[in-house]
């Protein structure tokens, strides 16, 4: 009985006191970490603290596990098989706390320096893929598993893999061809090829997710994406030219027409959000002469493609109210049907 105490009941016993008050420490030390990380400027203490939260449980499961070893006499054989364990917990433990980190300080460096680098989940996810992968290797090698055999067996049944996920790893790779390529980036406006369109959302390692104007998502796979065409609203750049067609009668003045559309034009500059008046709106007697009214285009730039909509909602009201003022008809389409009697068209 006493033999049992010693080796079963006393080592589960420290063990679960250890845990218990070093579960409690940590949660008091987050505790105090998270509060004072909130009161600082700087974004490196809350991404240092919420990385090793998790991180931070197996440690204290390690330690409780050593101080159970320490204190209860525990035979040689079960000690080494203990250790093993603690090595395999701590080396897990710190890959998972320096891939939560890398990964986060990966995504603030990106953002705050404004580099043309994409920041998705498939560069994240593969960043924080190649640090588990190291992790995972040095486990093996804790508990003596030769990594030789295993690459060798990996690389023969790599074929029969592949054949097999033909479809993900099409997916994959085009998700990596598009984020090397930079044509489609997270955050760009885009157009399908289907005629839906609408923001980035992500690019994951298998879809690119698509929010629409309705706020629904679009989930299009990597290697279809990158087959079609598609359109960036935002590349070179996220100004565009907004193009408003304006007919009137062939009774106005086409230099009149021109100078009141530039002026309501400049007067909804500021006005109206998105609306920019640099470079100044123009006017183009384009397409010209139309079938009922001579056709002119009014052009101006707006900062993004979104902003079009109530930049023209706004404009065509404007321009409407001051052709009424102004006494300038625009004409709805007629013509005009000569009728002849049937003997006077056979003479």
């Amino acid at each position: 009985m006493e033999s049992m105490f010693e080796k079963i009941i006393m080592p589960a016993g420290i063990f679960l006191v250890s845990a218990a008050l070093l579960l409690g420490l940590r949660g008091i030390a987050f505790s105090l970490f998270s509060r004072w990380a909130e009161r600082t400027a700087t974004r490196a203490d809350d991404i240092v603290v919420a990385s090793l939260r998790g991180p931070s449980i197996f440690w204290a499961i390690a330690l409780a596990i050593v101080a159970a070893v320490q204190f209860a006499e525990v035979p040689k054989v079960p000690v080494e098989t203990v250790n093993k364990s603690i090595s395999v917990i701590l080396i897990f433990s710190v890959t998972l706390a320096v891939a939560n980190l890398s990964g986060r300080i990966f995504k603030s460096y990106i953002q705050q320096s404004n580099l043309p680098l994409p920041t998705t989940g498939l560069s994240y996810g593969l960043l924080k893929g190649i640090i588990i992968t190291i992790g995972m290797l040095m486990i093996l090698g804790v508990l003596g598993v030769s990594i030789a055999p295993l690459i060798t067996a990996l690389g023969i049944g790599g074929l029969a893999v592949a054949l097999a996920l033909q479809d993900t790893l099409a997916n994959l790779f085009s998700g990596i061809h598009i984020l090397v390529e930079q044509s489609i980036r997270v955050g760009d406006f885009i157009r399908l090829e289907s005629g839906q369109e609408g923001y980035v959302e992500d690019i994951t390692w298998r879809t690119t997710r698509v929010r629409m104007l309705p706020n629904n998502m679009v989930v299009i796979p990597n290697s279809k994406l990158s087959q079609s065409v598609v359109t960036n609203y935002y590349l070179p750049e996220k100004r565009m030219s907004l193009l408003i067609p304006v007919g009137v009668s062939y009774a106005a003045d086409p230099e009149r027409i021109e100078h009141l559309l530039v002026e309501v034009a400049k007067g909804a500059v500021g006005r109206v959000p998105g609306l920019l008046g640099e470079p100044e709106p123009f006017v183009r007697f384009i397409p010209g002469f139309g079938e009922s009214a001579l056709e002119f285009t009014l052009i101006c730039q707006v900062r993004e493609f979104v902003d079009q909509y109530l930049a023209q909602h706004e404009l065509r009201k404007a321009i409407f109210k001051r052709f009424r003022e102004e006494g300038i008809e625009i004409p709805f389409p007629h013509r005009t049907v000569y009728l002849r009697e049937e003997k006077e068209w056979k003479k």
